[in-house]
């Protein structure tokens, strides 16, 4: 049976990691319920309450970080705050119609679209906020994947090996 457990936990995890690169699945916190749910299972041998409290800190706190980063790119950019809305409006519209390349899309259009018409920005000014929103989205992408990684290779490490 903790073998099977075992084999479910990871395969979770493995599917939460896929998620921090999938904007529809929420990676991290689906591979934090995975551990917890092991550590509750084996009577917290390999997950100690104090190991789920730190990874659910960095949870929440690349929850944070994963709202703010488009927009923070887009401000360091030059975006003025018609851009930054735009980033949001043009992330969430493009991942409801046309899903991830929608999103991806969506965060430099809607910035752009946005410093164009409201700010009255030229087009160079504009694109560039909305590349800035969208090398903001790729690094919290990538610290989210880390992260998760980082929580994988543990929990691997004190199970198995």
């Amino acid at each position: 049976m903790e073998k099977a457990i075992l084999a479910l936990t990871l395969l979770v995890m493995l599917a939460g990691l896929a998620g921090t690169l999938l904007p529809v699945v929420p990676g991290l916190p689906l591979m934090w319920l995975a551990l917890l749910g092991y550590g509750w299972f084996t009577g917290w041998s390999a997950c100690s309450p104090l190991f789920l409290t730190v990874t659910g800190l960095l949870v929440l706190l690349s929850m944070v970080v994963d709202y703010a980063a488009s927009a923070l790119g887009a401000k360091k950019f030059g975006a003025r705050w018609p851009g930054i809305v735009g980033t949001v409006a043009g992330g969430l519209l493009g991942l409801i119609f046309f899903s991830l390349p929608g999103l991806i899309l969506g965060i430099v259009l809607g910035a752009a679209a946005l410093e164009i018409l409201i700010s009255r920005r030229d087009l160079g000014a504009a694109l560039k906020a909305g590349l800035g929103a969208l090398l903001g989205f790729l690094a919290c992408s990538l610290f989210k994947f880390m992260l998760g990684l980082g929580f994988l290779l543990f929990f691997i490490a004190k199970t198995i090996l």
